[in-house]
């Protein structure tokens, strides 16, 4: 697999990462640990270097089966993790305090078996603490050879250019997809200047544009707490993956791969990560970095989606207040 760098400090990456969250934290029920970690290992073995994962996830326990599932290739690959929320979980609230964030990586050390985090991301901004303050500690952290590189989470354009003055920031995470293009307003011009690379969480818009979500979730999944996944709006929002689908259909592809190629076309230092806990998936999704997009696809794409207003807020309301403006 191709590989992509995250900003200008020599982070580099495969051009598609694996999304752990969804492992054992994303429909309620989670995967057997043991096929869990035989899915990261094949991940590795088919070139997929960068594993994403977090002390909320569980909380605790998917980083546990991120470290012991990749501890075979800690040297081969990059771990990124995060702190932020509040007893490691979101609905608490937030806390990026110095101390908390050193406790924090410490922890996330030993739960992953490692004596560094490749990439360590605030979560989300914490309103309480200045960035400038939360930037000067990982950047001890990094002296201090526990951390190599600094990200953030759903940052605002002008929270990431304070925290890039203090520590450079060499990766932004946020949602971007076909489901979600808000971040090409702003966030996206304000990373090619800065020299920032861009990781797309979501970039199967939460798994709609598989084309495999059509009716209502079942009572477990977590997506049910997210106004986009109403039965009312999987049901109005249709109309952008049958649009997709008419292009995919075209190519001999599936809309998903449609979708993750359309993301790594937009610049050369994107790198998605979408999740999976089937390995059939986990295929397919590895599949689309040989796809080749020309530019009359890019604008046949466009023209099919342009108009389209999709239904639902993507958070309910205490998640959206946690999103940096």
């Amino acid at each position: 697999m191709q590989k992509r760098k995250l900003g200008n400090g020599g982070l580099e990456v495969s051009a598609l990462g694996f999304g752990c969250m969804g492992l054992n934290f994303l429909d309620g029920k989670g995967m057997d640990k043991k096929e869990a970690i035989t899915l990261l290992r094949h991940a590795v073995e088919r070139g997929i270097t960068f594993f994403d994962t977090a002390e909320a996830y569980g909380p605790y326990t998917n980083e546990e089966i991120v470290g012991e599932g990749l501890q075979p290739y800690r040297k081969e690959v990059i771990i990124a993790t995060k702190f932020g929320c509040k007893e490691a979980k979101p609905a608490s609230g937030l806390d990026s305090r110095p101390e908390t964030i050193r406790a924090v990586t410490e922890a996330s050390l030993k739960r992953l078996k490692t004596d560094y985090i490749d990439l360590l991301y605030q979560h989300r901004v914490d309103p309480n603490v200045p960035i400038e303050e939360v930037a000067g500690t990982v950047k001890d952290l990094i002296q201090e050879g526990k951390v190599k590189y600094f990200g953030l989470s759903e940052a605002s354009a002008k929270t990431i250019r304070k925290a890039h003055s203090v520590q450079p920031v060499s990766a932004l995470q946020s949602e971007y997809s076909l489901f979600w293009r808000e971040p090409e307003n702003e966030i996206i011009p304000t990373l090619e200047e800065l020299g920032i690379g861009f990781v797309p969480f979501s970039p199967l818009g939460k798994g709609f544009l598989t084309g495999m979500i059509s009716t209502k979730l079942e009572d477990v999944d977590r997506r049910n707490i997210l106004p986009r996944f109403t039965e009312e709006n999987i049901q109005a929002n249709q109309v952008l993956v049958e649009a997709l689908s008419e292009i995919a259909v075209q190519k001999n592809i599936t809309t998903g791969q449609l979708a993750l190629a359309w993301l790594l076309a937009q610049k050369p230092w994107i790198a998605p990560i979408p999740g999976t806990t089937k390995l059939k998936r986990l295929e397919e999704n590895i599949r689309s970095t040989d796809i080749v997009l020309t530019a009359g696809d890019l604008a046949a794409i466009d023209t099919k989606v342009n108009g389209i207003i999709l239904s639902g807020n993507r958070y309910p309301q205490f998640l959206e207040e946690q999103i940096d403006k």
